[in-house]
């Protein structure tokens, strides 16, 4: 992964200890080529799986929802922000309260076509300001249990499958910890880059391992079976150069490559049940800046909303209304800026919620307030727990009928955030 990080020795130690996490399970990666962001592709198991395609975003590094929904009806956070907070006439969208960033102009026309939403003051049950085990807790998603999956593994279980290629983790060898359990998965880089490590024309490694494992048990046959069956399903989308529908010009940064390559399996009919993207460097602890290009926040924002938009226009209307993209952070960030114009670790945060059965145009959840009494330890506080907005979709949109398999102990939320399927 390429994207940069706050050099806090919280996250040096967070990227360290996560390489030793997952090694242990990169030999289920090892067969495949790499590339350069964290994307994670499930193909269905089911055929008759209608449900929605969630596409999984995660704004890695502590993303501040606040500098992009802005509370400007809260006159607390002015106070709080002297410097770097973002002026009433500059914002956009949003309603009599809040406002959007104006970097998050791409997304404009989603937010007023009321195809895109955003949740406020959503977080994890308990703040917890360290980057890996935040990230762990939130992928994990089961305090106060001994689960050690990834709830989005828990979410394909439903489905009772054990094709691996329900499953790929994009742009790294090593396992994407939200889809480590038992149901398997497969690493690879980019879809016009999967290949088997080594396979060349003069080795045949896929047709040797068929050839191999013809008389072993059933599941070592099975396994390499599906291997080999999913490279040739792949082979044939790289046989036909991609190109993007409806004029839409993805950035050449890795979220853009990446979200390309989940269009492209969306649109092909590829059996494709949900997708994760991983966009890193949010951790801002020093000059965040105005909301002005060329600003740190201002432009990270642009390049997100920018990648978001030809995502969204490359599926066009027929294709976005059977996908859900939602976004998560492992925590937000202080609500007061420090000496060196940023922020540092905090708790409460926003959530960004696309599709075309989304119930956009408008902020949803319940405004806890930025005085002083209303924080928790100086951060936003949390009024909604993360799981169970995306509960409600899960249940809303991909048909998962027991929550309670995927997030023990969680309540779908009811916000009527999307429509019911």
């Amino acid at each position: 992964m390429t994207t940069s990080v706050c050099g806090c020795e919280d996250n040096r130690q967070a990227v360290l200890s996560r390489r030793r996490l997952l090694a242990a399970g990169a030999a289920v990666a090892a067969g495949v080529a790499g590339a350069t962001v964290d994307t994670g592709y499930a193909f269905a198991a089911d055929p008759a799986y209608a449900g929605d395609v969630l596409v999984l975003i995660s704004l890695r590094g502590g993303f501040d929802g606040l500098s992009a929904v802005v509370p400007a009806g809260d006159p607390a956070y002015y106070a709080a922000r002297p410097t770097i907070g973002v002026p009433k006439a500059q914002l956009i969208g949003g309603d009599a309260f809040f406002g959007l960033n104006p970097g998050l102009a791409p997304l404009l026309p989603y937010w007023t076509g009321k195809q895109l939403a955003a949740v406020h003051a959503v977080g994890q049950p308990a703040p917890n300001r360290s980057h890996f085990s935040a990230m762990e807790e939130l992928e994990r998603a089961a305090p106060g249990t001994s689960l050690r999956t990834g709830w989005l593994n828990r979410m394909l279980g439903t489905a009772g499958s054990g094709d691996p290629f329900q499953a790929v983790a994009m742009g790294t060898a090593m396992p994407a910890r939200v889809l480590g359990g038992p149901a398997p998965y497969v690493g690879v880089t980019a879809i016009d880059r999967m290949a088997l490590t080594g396979e060349q024309p003069d080795r045949p490694i896929a047709a040797t391992m068929t050839r191999l494992f013809e008389g072993a048990p059933t599941s070592l046959r099975g396994t390499a079976g599906q291997l080999t069956g999913g490279l040739r399903q792949v082979a044939k989308l790289r046989a036909k150069a991609y190109t993007p529908a409806n004029g839409a010009v993805y950035p050449g940064s890795d979220l853009g490559n990446a979200l390309r390559d989940v269009a492209r399996l969306v649109k092909t009919n590829s059996g494709l049940r949900t997708a994760t993207v991983d966009s890193g460097d949010w951790d801002m602890h020093e000059n965040l800046g105005v909301a002005a290009p060329g600003k740190r926040m201002y432009d990270q924002l642009k390049a997100f909303a920018t990648a978001l938009a030809a995502f969204a226009a490359d599926l066009g209307p027929e294709h976005l209304r059977r996908v859900t993209v939602i976004t998560i952070s492992e925590f937000g960030r202080r609500v007061a800026q420090n000496g060196s114009g940023g922020l540092d670790h905090g708790y409460g945060n926003a959530m960004f919620v696309l599709g075309g059965n989304v119930k956009g145009g408008k902020v949803y959840g319940r405004w806890p307030g930025l005085t002083a009494a209303q924080l928790r330890d100086g951060d936003l506080a949390v009024t909604t727990d993360y799981r169970a907005v995306i509960g409600e979709i899960l249940r809303s949109r991909c048909g998962v009928g027991d929550l309670s398999s995927v997030f023990p102990g969680v309540t779908a939320a009811g916000l009527g955030i999307v429509t019911a399927r």
